[in-house]
C-alpha cells in the first residue's frame, strides 16, 4: 500500500473507530466527575443569509507561477498565489499585490485613478533572495506580504515578509528564540527604492528580523503600519508582524509564553536599534517592556495563526484581527495592547483541552478572573459526525476591513471578511463587534457579477478551493483576490437577493440529475439537470403527482406507495433501469466518479417498513424502507454505487447512507444515531442529504441542512481504498436510478416507502457541509 493510500483509508478507519468509541468515553468521564462538562459538537450557529449581495468585476489576472521547491501539497499548486492588495501611501494609486512564489507586483489607477492596469513586476524578491528562498510546502511558506512605510514617498522604504530554508537553516542563526527543530525561517526585509516613483524596483535592502519556526506552518502572517496613525502619534512608523505558533500551540503553552515571540502579535520600530540584534527598535510603550522574562516587542498574544489584521480608518480606529482556529472557530479579534487571546488554553470562546483535540469545551466557572480577550465575532469550521478528528474541512477565516469607502454605501460601517478556503464572503455590524459582550451576528452575503447574475466564488474561480484574501486601497474600496485561478475583482456595488432559483449555484456545476415534479408529461418525469435522464412514475403514472410541494417554490411533488394486494394494486415508485453493460450513458458522470451526493425532501405519509406481501405471516413486515440511489454498473436493480434508505442495523431500523465504490466490491455503511422517527416524523417535509466521498473513504448524513450523528458499521475496507491507483468508482455506467424501493423495474419490490418526495437531487460529488446547507437554505427560506 503507498502512502497515500494508507493515508486515506486509516481516515476512515479512524473514523469509525471514534464514532464506536466517543460515546462509551464520554460517558466514563461524566460519571468519574458528574460536573464535568460535556463536549460541544456544533459550538456556534451558521451565519444567516444577508438580503443583499455583493457585485463584484473584475480587474486583473495575475501571471501563473510555480512554488519552490516543486510542491507535492495540491494545496500549493495554484494559478497565482496573490495574497494580499493594498495601495502605494504615495497619492499615485498604484495598486500593490504580492505572489507568495516570489514576486511583488503594482497596477496603476485604483480607486479614484480609475480601474486598475496590467500587473507588472515591480520586484523579483525570490532571485534577490537566492537559493534559499523557500516557497514549496506549508500554506503561507513564500513571499507573505509586503507593506510600505507611511512615509515611503520620501524615504522610499518598503517591508517585506518571506520564507527560507535549505542552507538558511544552518548558515544563519535566527533572532529571538527560535522553536526547537526549526524546519523553516520567517524574515523580515526592509528596501529602500532610489526613486519611489519607478516602476521597477532598484535600491538597497537589509535584514530586520529573522524568526525561526518548528514547522512550515503558522508562520509570519502580516506585516503591516497602521495607516490612521500621524506624525505625532507614537504609533506612526512602528511595524506591526503577526508571528503564528509554527504549528505546535495545539501540544505546547508557546503562544503564552511572554519570552518567545511565536504567537504573538509583535511591534517593532524599524528605524531604531535598541533590539538584541541592533537592526530594529522596541517601541517604550509596548506593553510588557521591562517585564521579567518577557520580550519587549510582544504587543499582544496568545494566538495559533493570526492571519489578518487591519485598523477601522473611521471611527475609533481599533485593530481588527482574523485568527484561523484548530478545532472549530475562527474568530476575529478587537485587539489591544498587552491583550491575550487565550491560544491554545482557549479557541474562540471554548475551552481548548490539550489531551482533547477533538473536541471544545465550555468556559469553566468563574472565567472571567482569567482575562483572556475573547472575539467580537466567530463562527466554526467543524466538521460532520463521521470525519476523522484533526482532518481539513476546507474553512479558515482571512480578516477583513471595516468599510469606509463611498462607493458601496450599503456597507457603510460594516466588517466585511472571508472564508479564504470555501470562498464565503460575510459580514458584522461594526457596532455589534463590542469587546466583553456576546459575539456579533455574521452575516453571509451573495455574490453578483457585473451583469447581475448570482456566483458563488468556486465558480468564478473554476475550483472548490478558493484561496480567497481582501484587499483595500487608498479610497478603502475593497476588493477579493483568488489563487485559484489569480484573478482579482472589486466590489462595485450591492443587489438585493431574490429567490428565484431553487438551486443554489455552488451545488449547480455539479448536478446530474433533478427531478423536481413540476413538469407534467403523463408516467415520466423529465430531468432538470444536466444529464437529460427522464425517469418513469412506475404503476401509478401521473397520479403519483400530487399538489403538495415541500418549500415555497414548489407546487408539486410525487407520491410513493406500497402495494394494496386487496385492490390489486402495484406499489408506487420511480426510476430508470438499463439491464444491459453500457448502462444508462446520460449517467456517465457517475463513472469513475470522485464522489456522489444523493439529496431532497421526503414526508413519511404512512406506516414504514411497509408489510411483506411475499410472505404468508399477516405481520410479516420488510427490514428497510428505500429512499432514492444511484445504482452500481454491474446492478440488477439493488446494488447500489450511493443510496439514502433506511435498513436494519444491528436490529434496529436507521437511517443510512449506504455505498459501494468498486462494482464487485463490498458496500460501507454510515448509520444514523437518532431515531429514524424523529428524523422522518410522520405528515412532515425533511430535507435530507446523503454524501459519499470516494477519494478518503467518508460518508456524511443530514438533515435541513446540518449533519447527523452517527457511525460506519465497518471498519475494515470494504471500499477498497487501500488497493493502487486513484479513490473513484468503478469505470462503468450505473445501471440506473431508483426512487422509492428497491428496484427500479416494475416487478419485484421488497422496501416499498409511504412516503412523498419532491425536489430529488443527484450530483456527482460528495457536497461539503456548507455547500449542503447553501441548498437547504436556498429553498427553506
Amino acid at each position: 500500500m503507498d502512502g497515500m493510500t494508507q493515508r486515506r483509508w486509516s481516515l476512515l478507519a479512524a473514523a469509525a473507530l471514534v464514532a464506536a468509541t466517543m460515546t462509551t468515553a464520554t460517558t466514563a468521564a461524566t460519571a468519574a466527575d458528574p460536573v464535568a462538562p460535556a463536549p460541544l459538537t456544533d459550538p456556534l450557529p451558521e451565519p444567516v443569509m444577508a438580503d443583499f449581495g455583493l457585485v463584484v468585476e473584475e480587474v486583473a489576472q495575475f501571471p501563473k507561477s510555480e512554488p519552490t521547491p516543486a510542491p507535492t501539497d495540491p494545496r500549493l499548486m495554484r494559478h497565482a498565489r496573490i495574497n494580499y492588495l493594498g495601495e502605494l501611501p504615495d497619492g499615485s494609486g498604484r495598486l500593490y499585490v504580492p505572489d507568495l512564489n516570489g514576486t511583488l507586483y503594482l497596477m496603476s489607477g485604483g480607486g479614484k485613478h480609475g480601474k486598475p492596469g496590467a500587473p507588472t513586476p515591480y520586484l523579483d524578491l525570490k532571485a534577490e533572495v537566492g537559493a534559499d528562498f523557500f516557497s514549496g510546502a506549508g500554506m503561507g511558506s513564500g513571499f507573505g506580504f509586503a507593506t510600505w512605510h507611511p512615509d515611503f514617498k520620501k524615504n522610499g522604504k518598503f517591508y517585506t515578509v518571506h520564507t527560507e530554508a535549505f542552507g538558511a537553516l544552518t548558515n544563519k542563526t535566527p533572532d529571538l528564540t527560535p522553536q526547537p527543530n526549526t524546519a523553516y525561517h520567517g524574515v523580515i526585509i526592509e528596501w529602500t527604492a532610489d526613486d519611489p516613483k519607478a516602476s521597477t524596483f532598484s535600491g538597497t535592502h537589509r535584514e530586520v528580523l529573522r524568526l525561526g519556526f518548528a514547522t512550515r506552518i503558522h508562520g509570519i502572517q502580516q506585516i503591516e503600519f497602521n495607516p490612521t496613525a500621524d506624525k505625532r502619534d507614537e504609533d506612526y512608523g512602528l511595524l506591526y508582524v503577526a508571528a503564528g505558533d509554527g504549528g505546535i500551540g495545539v501540544s505546547t503553552d508557546e503562544p503564552q509564553s511572554l519570552a518567545t515571540p511565536q504567537g504573538k502579535l509583535l511591534r517593532i520600530d524599524p528605524a531604531g536599534t535598541n533590539s538584541d540584534n541592533g537592526k530594529y527598535g522596541i517601541p517604550a510603550s509596548n506593553p510588557f517592556v521591562g517585564t521579567p522574562g518577557a520580550i519587549g516587542e510582544i504587543f499582544s498574544y496568545g494566538y495559533r495563526d493570526p492571519h489578518r489584521f487591519s485598523w477601522d480608518t473611521g471611527g475609533s480606529h481599533r485593530l481588527l484581527l482574523g485568527h484561523i482556529g484548530e478545532k472549530d472557530v475562527e474568530a476575529i479579534y478587537d485587539v489591544k495592547a498587552g491583550d491575550n487571546s487565550g491560544w491554545s488554553e482557549r479557541e474562540g470562546s471554548f475551552l481548548f483541552d490539550k489531551n482533547d483535540r477533538c473536541n471544545l469545551y465550555p468556559l469553566p466557572e468563574g472565567d472571567e478572573a482569567n482575562g483572556y480577550n475573547y472575539p467580537v465575532a466567530q463562527y466554526d469550521h467543524n466538521p460532520p459526525p463521521g470525519y476523522p478528528c484533526g482532518a481539513d474541512v476546507g474553512h479558515a477565516v482571512s480578516g477583513g476591513f471595516v468599510y469606509r469607502g463611498k462607493d458601496v454605501p450599503k456597507l457603510k460601517d460594516k466588517y466585511l471578511f472571508a472564508d479564504l478556503v470555501d470562498g464565503r464572503v460575510m459580514y458584522t455590524e461594526n457596532r455589534e463587534m463590542r469587546r466583553g459582550k456576546p459575539a456579533a451576528q455574521i452575516h453571509e452575503l451573495t455574490l453578483f457579477d457585473k451583469q447581475g447574475n448570482e456566483v458563488t466564488t468556486p465558480v468564478l474561480v473554476g475550483d472548490r478551493r478558493v484561496d480567497l484574501r481582501l484587499g483595500r486601497d487608498g479610497d478603502d474600496e475593497l476588493y477579493l483576490l483568488a489563487k485559484a485561478n489569480g484573478k482579482v475583482w472589486k466590489i462595485v456595488g450591492t443587489k438585493k437577493v431574490k429567490d428565484e432559483r431553487d438551486v443554489h449555484p455552488a451545488v449547480a456545476p455539479y448536478m446530474v440529475a433533478h427531478y423536481d415534479f413540476e413538469r407534467p408529461r403523463g408516467d415520466v418525469e423529465a430531468d432538470r439537470g444536466a444529464s437529460g435522464t427522464p425517469i418513469s412514475l412506475i404503476n401509478g403514472g401521473s397520479d403519483m403527482r400530487v399538489r403538495d410541494g415541500a418549500f415555497a417554490g414548489s407546487k408539486r411533488s410525487i407520491q410513493i406507495r406500497e402495494a394494496d394486494p386487496a385492490a390489486g394494486e402495484l406499489p408506487w415508485k420511480a426510476g430508470i433501469y438499463e439491464d444491459d453493460a453500457d448502462g444508462v450513458e446520460s449517467l456517465s458522470r457517475f463513472n469513475a466518479a470522485k464522489g456522489i451526493t444523493v439529496m431532497g425532501w421526503v414526508k413519511m405519509t404512512g406506516d414504514g417498513p411497509s408489510l411483506n406481501t411475499n410472505t404468508p405471516d399477516p405481520n410479516d413486515r420488510y427490514n428497510a424502507i428505500g429512499l432514492a440511489g444511484v445504482l452500481a454498473g454491474n446492478s440488477d436493480g439493488h446494488g447500489v454505487r450511493a443510496l439514502l434508505e433506511l435498513i436494519d442495523v444491528n436490529g434496529e431500523l436507521r437511517l443510512v447512507a449506504l455505498g459501494r465504490r468498486v462494482d464487485t466490491g463490498a458496500s460501507q455503511t454510515f448509520a444514523a444515531s437518532e431515531d429514524w422517527r424523529t428524523l422522518l416524523p410522520q405528515g412532515e417535509w425533511v430535507h435530507i442529504a446523503a454524501t459519499f466521498n470516494y477519494t478518503n473513504g467518508t460518508m456524511a448524513l443530514y438533515k435541513n441542512g446540518k449533519p447527523i450523528p452517527g457511525f460506519y458499521t465497518r471498519t475494515d475496507d470494504p471500499w477498497q481504498n487501500a488497493a493502487p491507483g486513484e479513490e473513484v468508482t468503478s469505470a462503468t455506467n450505473p445501471r440506473g436510478i431508483k426512487i422509492g424501493g428497491s428496484f427500479p423495474q416494475n416487478g419485484s419490490e421488497r422496501n416499498p416507502c409511504n412516503c412523498r418526495m419532491d425536489s430529488l437531487m443527484f450530483l456527482d460529488s460528495s457536497l461539503t457541509k456548507l455547500e449542503v446547507n447553501q441548498q437547504f437554505r436556498r429553498v427553506e427560506r
